[in-house]
């Protein structure tokens, strides 16, 4: 039998499981340092995916709860892009990124893992970032730790997020 050892899955099956929309619980417990939100306004707000394709995986995640964008207000939809322009500058600035992914998946035929909320994701890419362990083992390889990565974007997001 072969093993594999994930210690960072250990937060993961031991924290307290949130009832309801996570979004919607980070959105009222914004000051926990453990929901690792980079920034916030009025409108919306920027964390990083705690289960990401890709280390530094951003999200833009509206306070306003729907899964559709159509009844987002004009100035919610208008903040939330205008941030998420901003965290592809600050991936791209602080984590040398070579390209950044961005986009929606709008309910759960379109690939949503949390299709209840509406959000953006931005995911820094490099050149060769994905290679054959993912093809063949099924296995993500993170070259970073997560921890080290927020406090680094933590530590620069108020440069970007104007």
């Amino acid at each position: 039998m072969e093993h594999l050892y994930a210690p960072w899955r250990y937060d993961y099956v031991t924290d307290e499981k949130i009832e309801g929309c996570i979004f919607c619980h980070i959105s009222k417990n914004i000051e926990e340092e453990k929901y690792q939100v980079l920034f916030y306004d009025e409108y919306c707000y920027i964390v990083m995916n705690k289960f990401p394709y890709s280390p530094g995986h951003l999200m833009v995640i509206p306070y306003f709860h729907t899964d559709k964008i159509e009844e987002l207000e004009d100035e919610v939809w208008t903040r939330m892009s205008v941030r998420i322009r901003q965290a592809v500058s600050l991936l791209k600035d602080t984590m040398n990124c070579e390209g950044v992914n961005i986009g929606m998946n709008l309910g759960k035929a379109a690939g949503a893992g949390i299709a209840q909320h509406v959000h953006y994701h931005a995911l820094p890419r490099w050149i060769g970032d994905t290679n054959f362990i993912s093809s063949i083992g099924g296995v993500r390889v993170y070259p970073a730790d997560f921890d080290e990565i927020f406090l680094k974007l933590k530590e620069q997001a108020s440069k970007y997020f104007v």
